[in-house]
Parts: structure tokens; C-alpha cells; sequence
């Protein structure tokens, strides 16, 4: 398998004049990316990052986030990106827990890294894009020390929330990527010509899997700064952007602007959309505002380096003979062995029968960072890796998403995990018992709302600020509902397909 950097070093030699990237106003050609990545390496090094460390990054999407990832990789170390709409707190937890010896910051974030910096204690240094850290990586050596890489090196370490609330470091390999990126380039049909757009966060691994994209197939690269309907629009129509992937709350959105029909995006070839089916009035509203465009959806995990099924371009006609293949998630990409089981026993199921989810790919994790025990929970001696989620096949190889075995609530695309928010509010002093489910939301797909047995005189906007004081906001329950009582089986796990169930009457999935 090959190995990323010099997969790089290849595409700045056989095409150096050619752009990279757009970022904002600036635009990099391959030799002045592969450089630039070089003097970061460097600047790292002269830091006393070496093979095996960790480096943070808090930023919106950024063209640093890119040359940090493959400069870290350079001297082999690994690059670690934070959901800038975390908590200070949860910021915190995350440096601190992969053991980050820098820290790259935004400008945005200043006033995050001034609340933290007494409590990161393995970082020793920290920068700041923009002058900064224009000064740090030019002010030392052009090119990194001599690092012999291997392709099953750590590559990125993205961090994915648990049942248990506290975030997991996902380790993802040069070979994961070196095997997830030719399938990509062939089912999505990129060649020379593509014009691919990283529009959602680089912290995922959607906008991971694109920036990388872009430098393993030598496209050219636009770099949105964050998930602004308008914005990437007008980007769409600035660089004629060929391919873009977006979750179907923000396509929403773009229906709904003025100032988003306003711009010609013709130019556009496929839309992916992930993490929520595409509703029927969505997909239409969205086939009308961009008439040439086809429509892909893609189902995968952070732990399996992106997608692992897709939905063809064929089976989007919502009037066709297949529309019901619009509720499913697809089939398995080429690379990919799926398998429905029991969650108890692990024993296969047939065509039609609800179980979790387990793939076997090269695309899946090498384990979870410093977690020995939930790595071997998750990889199975046989290479299946358990998802999480539940689903079915039917006797076409399509896969149906049911519900999810860890009770995970995506909210326009990030992940919520009902523990990390329960934990909060029985902090409050007020609050004796709780449960957060998703409910249904026009939206979002689904939003948190909390239902909570009260011992004192307290009222959902104090549990919302309470909060919002502790979580990112897209973690916050939106609406609050007060019980005499949580329900809950005789081992007192809450009974949350019951409390669901009231909500999701009537939907056409039992998850969005």
C-alpha cells in the first residue's frame, strides 16, 4: 500500500503548476502545498514532535488543517482535529487525552485556548494561524528530518463520541485511506477535471476523507471555511465546483435562501449527501434547484474512514420503479463484507431480519487510541467491526438502517449520545432522574430532547442554559419535558425504544 506523503510528493512532481487547493482568497498550487507541508514538518520537529506524537488542531476548516496533516505525517506524527463547536471542556479533555505536544489554533479560538492554556499540560507550544503561524513554519528548515514511513502508520486520529459520553480517539491508517480513496474515485466518477469541495468540517471524517481526496487523486480542492448554505453556493459558482458532499439538513437549508438560487451551480456533477436519508420532498426540491446534478447517498462511520455503502445515482428518481430503495442506505462498496447478527450472540442473520450492523473492510480502524478493551469490543476476531447501528438487507444487498443499538442521535449530522447529555443534567440540583432521546425535527432530522423527573421548582429553559453552560449547543436538548418517572427494565437500563416510540408514530423510518 502506498504511503500519503509520498503519494503528495508524486502529484507536486507530475503536476506542480496545477492548483491544490482554494482557500478563501488564496489559491496553492501542488508544488507550493508540497512545500509548504515540508516547512511545517520542520516546524514541528524544531518543536521536539517526533514519530508517534500528537498534535491538535481547533479551526474551522482552513488550508493549515492540510498542510498540518501531511507535515505531521512527514516526520510521523499524527495530526489531531477538534470540533470547534465543543466546549471548553471538552476541548480540554481531548488535547489533553491524546497528549498533544502542539496546539494549532484559529483566531477564533484565541479566547478557548487562553481559558485552557494552564490545563493542557503535554502541550508545549501553541500557535495561532495567520501571522503567527506563517512566522513558525518559515522560520526554520525548508525540509524535515529523514523519516522512513510505513502505510500502516497512524494517519489522523479523529475523535468519536461513545455510549459512555467521553470521546474515543479513532486511529486511521495510510492504508485505511489507500484503500477507501481508488473505490471513491471510481464510484464517484473524479478524474482530472473534478473540482471537489471540502464544505463540511474537516473534524469529521467526511471533510478528513475529502481534503485527503483531493491530493490522492490530484484534483483541485476548494476549502469551504465552514458549512454556510450562501457561502458554499457561491463557491459552487466561483470555482465551478464539480462534486460536493453535504448533509441533507444543510441541503435543506440551501432551498430555503434566496441568495442560494440566486447562483449558478450548474457546474455541479454529484451531490453526495450522509449521515440522514434524503427525504422525498428534500431530494425533489433539491433536484429542481440543481437540474443536472446527480444524487448519491453514502453510509459509513469515523471507524471504518468514511463510507462503506452507497446509494447509486440510479436509484434516485423518486417516482421510479426502485423509490423505495430512497429509504435504505445502499449497498456495500466494493472492499466491503456485510453482516446482520444478533447483538447478543453475534450469530448471522437472515435477508430481512433486524440486527446490528458489522463490516469487514480494510477501511476499518486499527483500534481506538489508549482504549485496549474497547478496541477489542469493536474489532472481532474475524475482522467484523461492530457499528453500533441497526439495520436490516433485504434480499438485494440493500442496507436498511432500523434504529440504533447505542441509542446515538445525529442532528444535522453530528453525532449526540444521550449518556454524555444525561450525565449533565443529573448534575443539576434540581433534577432526580432523566432520559434524552431524538425526536423527529424538519430540520435537523432529529434534535435531543430530555424528558426529566424534577425535585424542585425548576423549568425547561433553566435545563437548557444549564446546558449550554457544560455542552456544545448542538448537544443541548431543545425541548424539555417533565415525568413522574423515567421507565426502566428490571436492571434499571431506561427504556428508550418506549420513550421514543410516541414521537416517531407515523414517521416513515423509525431514525432519520
Amino acid at each position: 500500500m502506498p504511503v500519503l506523503t509520498e503519494i503528495l510528493r508524486e502529484r507536486a512532481h507530475g503536476r506542480p503548476d496545477k492548483i491544490a487547493f482554494h482557500a478563501g482568497d488564496r489559491a496553492v498550487t501542488y508544488r507550493e502545498f508540497d512545500e509548504r507541508a515540508d516547512r511545517a514538518a520542520a516546524a514541528l520537529a524544531a518543536a521536539g514532535v517526533g514519530p508517534g506524537d500528537r498534535i491538535a488542531i481547533l479551526d474551522k476548516n482552513s488550508l493549515e488543517y492540510a498542510e498540518l496533516l501531511f507535515g505531521a505525517a512527514r516526520i510521523g506524527a499524527v495530526l489531531v482535529p477538534v470540533n470547534y463547536r465543543l466546549a471548553p471542556d471538552e476541548v480540554a479533555f481531548i488535547v489533553t487525552n491524546a497528549r498533544a505536544r502542539v496546539l494549532v489554533v484559529g483566531p477564533d479560538f484565541v479566547p478557548v485556548l487562553d481559558a485552557l492554556k494552564d490545563r493542557l499540560e503535554h502541550v508545549s507550544r501553541t500557535v495561532v494561524t495567520g501571522p503567527d503561524y506563517e512566522e513558525w513554519i518559515g522560520a526554520g528548515a525548508p525540509a524535515p528530518p529523514a523519516h522512513e514511513a510505513k502505510s500502516s502508520d497512524v494517519f489522523v486520529q479523529l475523535y468519536s463520541s461513545g455510549t459512555t459520553g467521553l470521546p474515543k480517539g479513532v486511529m486511521l491508517t495510510h492504508d485505511n485511506f489507500a484503500t477507501a480513496l481508488p473505490i471513491t474515485q471510481e464510484l464517484w466518477g473524479l478524474d482530472e477535471s473534478t473540482v471537489l469541495m471540502v464544505a463540511m468540517p474537516q473534524y469529521h471524517v467526511a471533510g478528513s476523507v475529502l481534503t485527503i481526496c483531493t491530493l490522492f487523486d490530484g484534483l483541485t480542492g476548494v476549502i469551504g471555511r465552514e458549512p454556510d448554505p450562501v457561502l458554499i453556493a457561491r463557491a459552487i459558482e466561483r470555482h465551478k465546483v464539480t462534486h460536493i458532499f453535504l448533509v441533507p439538513a444543510l441541503l435543506q437549508f440551501m432551498q430555503m435562501m434566496p441568495d442560494v438560487g440566486a447562483c449558478d451551480m450548474s457546474s455541479l456533477r454529484l451531490l453526495l449527501y450522509g449521515a440522514s436519508p434524503i427525504s422525498d420532498e428534500v431530494l425533489r426540491g433539491a433536484i429542481a434547484m440543481l437540474p443536472g446534478t446527480a444524487f448519491m447517498q453514502v453510509y459509513g462511520l469515523t471507524e471504518t474512514t468514511g463510507a462503506i455503502t452507497y446509494l447509486p445515482v440510479a436509484d434516485h428518481d423518486p417516482d421510479g420503479p426502485n423509490s423505495s430503495r430512497l429509504r435504505s442506505a445502499g449497498i456495500p462498496y466494493p472492499a466491503c463484507d456485510l453482516r446482520i447478527a444478533d447483538p447478543a450472540t453475534l450469530e448471522e442473520l437472515p435477508a430481512g431480519r433486524v440486527g446490528e450492523i458489522l463490516c469487514r473492510t480494510p477501511q476499518n480502524m486499527i483500534g481506538y487510541w489508549d482504549l485496549p478493551a474497547a478496541t477489542e469490543a469493536a474489532l472481532l476476531p474475524d475482522g467484523f467491526f461492530r457499528t453500533g447501528d441497526a439495520g436490516y438487507l433485504d434480499e438485494d444487498g440493500y442496507l436498511f438502517i432500523h434504529d440504533r443499538v447505542k441509542d446515538m442521535i445525529i442532528s444535522g449530522g453530528e453525532n449526540i449520545y444521550p449518556a454524555e447529555v444525561e450525565n449533565v443534567l443529573m448534575g443539576h440540583p434540581k433534577v432526580s432522574d432523566c432520559a434524552v432521546i431524538g425526536v423527529p425535527d424538519d430540520r435537523w432530522g432529529e434534535t435531543p430532547k430530555a424528558l426529566v423527573v424534577a425535585s424542585g421548582d425548576v423549568g425547561p429553559a433553566d435545563l437548557i442554559d444549564y446546558c449550554r453552560a457544560r455542552l456544545a449547543h448542538f448537544k443541548c436538548p431543545s425541548t424539555v419535558e417533565f415525568r413522574d418517572a423515567i421507565p426502566r427494565n428490571p436492571t434499571g437500563k431506561i427504556l428508550k425504544r418506549e420513550l421514543r416510540a410516541p414521537y416517531w408514530e407515523g414517521q416513515k423510518r423509525a431514525v432519520h
